[in-house]
């Protein structure tokens, strides 16, 4: 099964980062049936049995443009009358954004979603001043107090946007991850907070700079440093909203392969008080082991590369 993760953006719908991940599984294995030994008369029966990914299995990455079918800002009903010259440059609707994510989903059976904004308000009750738990277990640089409080205040908008965009995917039947345990195989359908920033630091690779710094070569040198780590493709090159998307998801693909040991969950649950949603997990991916320290493989000669980026 594949996920998808998103790079929120709400000034610009070029700004979206979209991207399907899909660990590509091997060839189904057969195996003889029980009690039936490969020498029998009758030849052997076999039952398929679908082989597990393992750390080095291809996971490939499918970008969505932002104007591909299904997300083209010129051609949906609500964006308004007066379109700008570039519908690129239209304000994102947070409404309308999550019926296009929702429809992907059902086209593709994705369940898990990943987005990198804010699910919830701070929790009166978390002992902290200005921030939910998993805000400052990862320092990150904005912090979403009580409701309609943000620091830095420029962040408010975006924040806000954000919780109405998870608000109108759970209109639609999705729900916030609530727990630390992995979404069971059931037909729920989960949404999961992502952190671009804390995943490349998770993996141990230097993010990248905000998107007005980034050159060309910060793009190249992380990317080559996530290739290094884990074997990525891509369908094109991605641009800064796509990679952080990328980095931000593969937590994404543990959780719905049952892999407890694929994502790291800091924060608290997510749970209404007086009317607003608080708190929410934020999920981590971690790096996989050397191939040397795999539990039953023979080890490498040679220096092991971790891909960090320097």
């Amino acid at each position: 099964m594949a996920v998808l993760s998103v790079d929120l953006a709400y000034r610009r719908w070029s700004d979206l980062g979209i991207v399907v991940l899909d660990r590509a599984r091997p060839s189904r294995l057969f195996n003889p049936a029980p009690g039936l030994p490969l020498g029998s008369m009758h030849g052997p029966v076999l039952s398929p049995v679908c082989a597990p990914p393992s750390p080095d299995t291809p996971i490939t990455c499918k970008i969505i443009p932002w104007n591909g079918p299904g997300f083209d800002a010129g051609h949906v009903q609500g964006v308004g009358d007066d379109l700008p010259s570039d519908p690129g440059a239209a304000l994102v609707d947070p409404n309308i954004l999550a019926g296009r994510l929702n429809h992907l989903c059902a086209v593709r059976g994705i369940r898990i979603i990943l987005l990198d904004g804010p699910q919830g308000w701070k929790s009166q009750h978390n002992g902290l001043e200005h921030a939910r738990v998993s805000e400052r277990q990862l320092n990150t640089a904005a912090k979403t107090g009580l409701p309609g409080i943000i620091k830095p205040v420029s962040y408010r908008p975006f924040a806000e946007f954000c919780l109405d965009v998870y608000d109108a995917l759970c209109r639609r039947g999705w729900r916030r991850l609530d727990t630390r345990e992995q979404p069971g195989s059931t037909p729920e359908r989960i949404l999961v907070e992502s952190s671009p920033n804390a995943a490349w630091r998770s993996l141990g690779i230097k993010p990248l700079p905000a998107k007005r710094r980034s050159r060309i070569s910060d793009l190249a040198e992380a990317y080559a440093a996530l290739r290094a780590l884990m074997p990525i493709t891509t369908d094109r090159p991605p641009n800064h909203d796509q990679l952080q998307a990328i980095v931000a998801g593969l937590p994404g693909l543990a959780l719905d392969e049952h892999n407890p040991e694929g994502a790291h969950i800091v924060g608290q649950q997510p749970r209404r008080e007086d009317g607003h949603w608080r708190e929410g997990f934020i999920v981590l991916p971690v790096p996989p082991l050397p191939s040397h320290l795999r539990w039953g493989q023979p080890p490498q000669e040679g220096p092991v590369a971790f891909g960090v980026a320097r």
